[in-house]
């Protein structure tokens, strides 16, 4: 069931930590009300351009959900996909971890499946969390960040020793 409220929106029941990712062991009391507010993100997508719609919504351990859809600009890099658009508006919002994300399209014979940056984008804050890749009809596929990005670089790797480093001691 969703809750919503004024400024944020929650899915009850998703409180917990995320589990495996495999459809079958998931309780998909949260994960389809998630998908259905990718798709409800989706419908405010500007994307006078391409004419692609995408929309996702984040779920964080605490039951809030942030919503975000692409917004694209005449200078075409300088776009924001749905998925950056609703980490942002979390991170803003003081979040840094994250159980999943649900991204909507309106791809009929297939999932919809991030760029390569909204990929390394969604590492920074763990690869171990659920991405859920829909369809307009409701169904999805089950990943995680480590499925779409695997061998991939992440915030830990600046901590590692290295062999080579600047004249200033970095």
């Amino acid at each position: 069931m969703t809750d919503f409220r004024i400024g944020e929106l929650r899915v009850d029941g998703a409180d917990t930590e995320a589990r495996n990712h495999s459809s079958e062991e998931e309780n998909e009391d949260w994960i389809k009300p998630l998908i259905h507010q990718s798709q409800g993100a989706k419908e405010f997508a500007y994307c006078p351009y391409s004419k692609f719609r995408v929309g996702a919504a984040l779920l964080a351990h605490d039951g809030t959900v942030f919503t975000g859809c692409n917004v694209e600009n005449a200078s075409y890099n300088l776009g924001l996909c749905a998925e950056r658009t609703a980490i942002a508006k979390a991170v803003s919002g003081g979040y840094r971890s994250f159980k999943a994300i649900a991204i909507a399209s309106d791809l009929e014979d297939q999932f919809i499946s991030p760029c390569g940056g909204c990929r390394q984008f969604m590492r920074e804050f763990g690869d171990h969390w659920s991405v859920y890749l829909s369809k307009p009809d409701g169904s999805y596929k089950a990943m995680t960040i480590e499925d779409l990005l695997p061998v991939s670089f992440g915030p830990e790797d600046l901590k590692k020793k290295r062999l080579f480093t600047t004249e200033n001691g970095s």
